[in-house]
Formats: structure tokens, C-alpha cells, sequence
């Protein structure tokens, strides 16, 4: 069985919910793996959502936890050289981890890890993107979406390599976004974008645009069937590293589970 290092900042509820999902899916054999520790970027008392994680895994879940806070690691060193820090950061991180590990998963991890260390661990990280899409943060991604009129859209899961958002595809998951759902919200965009282009719209919509709120609902409620069905064909050797068959396209398996949810 193999064993997982879970790396989490443990920023919002998502992060909670989606250590749950996976702890159930393991706690009901679904997925053939253990969790070793449970890493987090705060220390304890640093802010209720995070110690809300931490009480839960190491209380409910009975996991292993290892704290150790980015933000009071030497602040003015972060300030003045962010890479130094970041090296020297992971460096730290690396030598207080409990055990070794299969991999480990970036499950709302908010810090760029250092060359370093995914040299030295294998890690896995999901970008709301199909391979090949957008780079950057998910509301980057959205608004490129938006620029460039695309008809689709996705999320996958990819290897961790020190080119930021670049490594290796494992796996994904596709969805239209001209959907007669959609259509109309394209429309009432598509006027503001031919009067104001997209520095106009951002200005006065932002995150609040109709089209942009049901890109992202509809990438979110996907993210986590995909982290999981992607955690067990890893764990089952379905999804092996350097596969050139890669990576695995899961949306018929995603969207049969979004119907019925229940992983099968």
C-alpha cells in the first residue's frame, strides 16, 4: 500500500473538505492508501481554519500532523529574496518530515515549493486547466478563458516539476462552457467585453460576472472527483510517472459520479 504526505496551507473550507473526502474514501477501502502526516504551513492558533484542519486530523482522523508556519519563517529574509527564502524554507521542511513517502499531494498548499524539493519528493498538484490551458491562479485562468471566447474547459492533476504549472499531465477532466446554460451569460458578457474589452470588465464586474462565477462553479465541483479517482489509479499503478499514454482522460468516470454521488 502506498503512502501519501498530505501538504496543505489549510486557508479555507475547502481544504478541510477535501482532506475529509479522502480520509473517508480511505477509511471505506475505496482508496488503497495511507496517510503518513498531515503538513501544514501554520502553526497552531495562527487561524481558525487551519486549526479547525489540524483538530480534525489529528482528533477525528487520528493522522499525524506536522506544523511549521511560512509566515513567521524569517519574514524579512521572504520580503527581501522570496527564492533564497523559498529554498531555504523547504530546505526546513524536508529535514523535520516525519517518514518517507510514495508522494506526496499539494492539496491547497499556497506556497511555490523550491527546486529542491520536488527534485527530491515526487508531488502532485491540481490547476483548473485542461493540459495544454491557461497558466496561473484559477481566477487567471477564468479570465483568459473568457479573452480568448473558449468553448471548453477543465481541470487536471499534474506532476510537480520546479517549472511552475508546467510539469507532466497525469490526468483530467473536460466540460463545455457553451452549454445552453451558458449561452446566455456569454451573451450579456460579450456586450461589456465590445465596449470595454476585458480591463473594463474586470473593473467594473470582477469575480462578481455571471460567466465567470459559473466557470468556477462548475471547474470546483469536479476538482475534488478528480483528486480522488486520480489518487486511486495512481495507488492501483493505473497511472504510473512517465507513462507515455498519459495523461488518463477521467470526465466520463467524473460525470457518471456527479449524477450518482458515489465513487464506483
Amino acid at each position: 500500500m502506498k503512502k501519501i504526505g498530505w501538504f496543505t496551507t489549510g486557508r479555507d473550507e475547502a481544504a478541510i473538505e477535501l482532506l475529509e473526502m479522502v480520509y473517508s474514501q480511505i477509511k471505506s477501502n475505496f482508496l488503497p492508501l495511507e496517510i503518513a502526516y498531515v503538513f501544514v504551513s501554520k502553526d497552531w492558533g495562527e487561524t481558525s481554519i487551519s486549526d479547525e484542519l489540524l483538530r480534525k486530523a489529528k482528533e477525528e482522523m487520528n493522522l499525524k500532523v506536522i506544523t511549521f508556519s511560512a509566515l513567521k519563517f524569517n519574514p524579512e529574509l521572504r520580503r527581501e529574496n522570496l527564492i533564497k527564502w523559498r529554498d531555504l524554507y523547504h530546505q526546513e521542511i524536508l529535514r523535520i518530515l516525519s517518514e518517507k513517502v510514495d508522494f506526496g499531494v499539494l492539496a491547497g498548499y499556497m506556497w511555490i515549493v523550491s527546486d529542491e524539493f520536488c527534485e527530491k519528493m515526487k508531488l502532485i498538484n491540481l490547476h483548473p486547466a485542461l493540459p495544454g490551458g491557461p497558466k496561473g491562479s484559477w481566477q487567471e485562468v477564468i479570465w483568459q478563458l473568457i479573452s480568448c471566447r473558449s468553448s471548453e474547459t477543465g481541470v487536471m492533476i499534474h506532476q510537480v516539476t520546479p517549472d511552475l504549472d508546467e510539469g507532466p499531465p497525469l490526468s483530467f477532466v473536460k466540460f463545455s462552457i457553451k452549454t445552453p446554460a451558458f449561452l446566455p451569460l456569454w451573451e450579456k458578457t460579450e456586450k461589456v467585453l465590445l465596449k470595454y474589452h476585458l480591463k473594463g470588465l474586470k473593473e467594473r464586474e470582477g469575480e462578481k460576472n455571471p460567466l465567470f462565477l459559473k466557470i468556477r462553479e462548475e471547474g470546483v465541483k469536479r476538482e475534488l472527483p478528480l483528486i480522488v479517482y486520480t489518487l486511486k489509479y495512481i495507488a492501483e499503478d493505473k497511472i504510473i510517472w512517465g507513462d507515455p499514454q498519459l495523461p488518463l482522460d477521467l470526465t466520463e468516470k467524473i460525470e457518471t459520479y456527479l449524477k450518482s454521488k458515489h465513487f464506483s
